[in-house]
């Protein structure tokens, strides 16, 4: 499995992105001591992300593709939350998949993607 390290800056910014806009749980959180860094694992579904505040951790900008099943249900959903700011949209690839692309608020862009099959 290959799990990707993604920079933070905030935790509650981030928090009120991965978790309460797109509906990660927190798996685990940790830090050195009180005022140190946080580190956070994150997962949906079979996808799991670390989000990290430790510099050199991960650079901001990072660009991730995750597969699911239902790329326009996942739309729905997230467009009924009229979250302040984000409201992805769909697009139907050449190469044969369906792709909802975000940046979250450090810069990091997440492609969520399913494959496509041609119906006969």
């Amino acid at each position: 499995m290959i799990i990707p390290v993604l920079r933070i800056f905030d935790e509650s910014v981030a928090k009120a992105f991965y978790v309460d806009f797109l509906g990660f749980k927190v798996n685990f959180e940790h830090r050195f001591d009180e005022n140190f860094p946080l580190y956070i694992e994150i997962l949906k579904d079979n996808l799991v992300i670390h989000l990290s505040e430790h510099h050199g951790d991960a650079c901001p900008g990072a660009a991730i593709m995750l597969l699911i099943a239902d790329v326009r249900g996942f739309q729905e959903q997230l467009l009924s939350q009229q979250y302040k700011y984000s409201r992805p949209g769909v697009e139907e690839t050449e190469w044969g998949t369906l792709e909802m692309a975000m940046t979250d608020p450090f810069g990091n862009r997440l492609t969520f993607f399913e494959h496509v099959t041609e119906s006969d």
